[in-house]
């Protein structure tokens, strides 16, 4: 039935395609016909995909909704791969085909800076340093960890994630001039305010959802208008809740897992700043906002399937073809970024901040060989001990009884001791 379905869709739509090319003269503009007809396939392929796309987890509000976002998830691979082949220049170039005002070097804004929170040297606003750091990025960064939270389900791994980007803010400031922030900016304006509000925002939610009654009726059984708007509202939730328990030091293959998770978050986070730094895009461009609208809906999705896979991999005995498509878009971009600039990539990092890393990531592997190599050994032993402690106890407790009992049948004999030992 999908099958006579989509070959129905495409052919309306091919005729439909045709129908508006033999309609208008054809424009002897090789850039608009060559953008147009890109497009055009892009659609055949969503259509395509949209109804013989392989279903995931979710299925609400449909899942053709999220078969659209798979095959968009493959498309801009390979507008990624195409970038990756082409030279700096061509690749730069190349954006001002979907915005002429693109392909242009960009100032990067430095939020550093005067960093005081009061300034008495300015009589008329002495806090206008605070009013200038609060841009349109103050509620992208609060929805932006609210999202997040609903992919990733957890409080701990959201506020980890948090904290080390702030680290990496950091320790790259010295190749983006955009990571240049105040201490307060980074501590209290982001991790405080926008990203710890936007995760606790988070959180509440899905506790709400982890309460709510998932009993489905269909639309035209519902007597009530009232409940008729209900129910279509609720068509946006999930069909059900399962709640996600990563449990990272359960077993060394969860917790490598969750330390993957955590880098490619941090991964894609980077190449946000990166891409449009290399590519000459404003922060404030709607391709930037468009990325992240992609992520947000893929993510959840890969957030899931890596999930199953991790919780239950009997059942889930392959990754999700969607991890596996964010997994090689982040990969890609980062391609991107080594080769449009590696220049800024290699600038080395300050000494200090070089030790910082080398001493978090001795701690963690030190604390990954105790916890999964060397805490189990000693368990293992002690274990071992105990049981052997208490085999021997059961052994002398059992020759104790039987020299007791031999006793007593040798007494009436009027056998020695002496001869009861030999």
């Amino acid at each position: 039935f999908r099958r006579a379905h989509t070959l129905t869709v495409l052919f309306i739509l091919t005729c439909a395609l045709g129908y508006v090319t033999l309609l208008e003269e054809t424009p002897q503009d090789t850039a608009y016909n060559t953008k147009r007809g890109i497009v055009a396939s892009i659609l055949v392929f969503l259509c395509f995909g949209v109804t013989q796309a392989k279903d995931g987890p979710f299925s609400r509000p449909h899942p053709a909704y999220w078969r659209f976002w798979l095959c968009v998830s493959v498309v801009y691979e390979l507008f990624l791969i195409f970038i990756l082949f082409q030279t700096v220049q061509d690749g730069r170039q190349f954006m001002k085909y979907i915005d002429p005002h693109l392909g242009v070097p960009l100032p990067e804004r430095d939020y550093g800076g005067n960093c005081l929170i009061y300034d008495p040297g300015n009589e008329t606003d002495p806090f206008h340093n605070i009013w200038d750091k609060l841009d349109g990025f103050v509620p992208a960064h609060f929805f932006g960890w609210y999202l997040k939270t609903l992919m990733i389900r957890d409080w701990w791994m959201c506020m980890i994630i948090s904290v080390m980007f702030e680290f990496l803010e950091y320790s790259l400031e010295h190749q983006l001039p955009n990571f240049s922030e105040c201490w307060w900016d980074h501590w209290i304006m982001d991790v405080i305010l926008c990203n710890g509000l936007g995760i606790y925002c988070g959180m509440k939610t899905l506790s709400w959802l982890s309460l709510k009654t998932y009993k489905w009726q269909g639309l035209w059984n519902i007597p009530t208008y009232k409940g008729k708007m209900k129910r279509i509202v609720f068509q946006f939730t999930p069909y059900s809740w399962v709640k996600f328990e990563w449990k990272p030091a359960s077993s060394l293959r969860r917790w490598l897992a969750v330390c993957g998770i955590i880098f490619v978050f941090l991964l894609a986070e980077l190449n946000t700043f990166y891409l449009k730094f290399v590519l000459w895009m404003p922060p404030e461009h709607y391709l930037v906002l468009l990325r992240l609208v992609f992520f947000v809906n893929v993510g959840g999705v890969a957030m899931r399937e890596i999930y199953d896979f991790m919780d239950d991999p009997k059942f889930h005995k392959k990754l999700g073809q969607q991890a596996w498509l964010v997994a090689a878009i982040t990969a890609t971009e980062f391609l991107i970024v080594v080769k449009y600039d590696p220049y800024t990539l290699t600038l080395s990092l300050p000494f200090y901040i070089t030790q910082c890393w080398i001493l978090g990531i001795i701690l963690v592997l030190t604390w990954t060989a105790w916890r999964f190599f060397i805490r189990d050994i000693t368990l293992r032993y002690k274990e071992i001990r105990r049981q052997k402690q208490e085999h021997r106890h059961e052994k002398d407790k059992c020759l104790s009884n039987g020299e007791r009992h031999s006793a007593l049948l040798d007494e009436p004999n009027g056998n020695k001791p002496w001869e009861r030992k030999l």
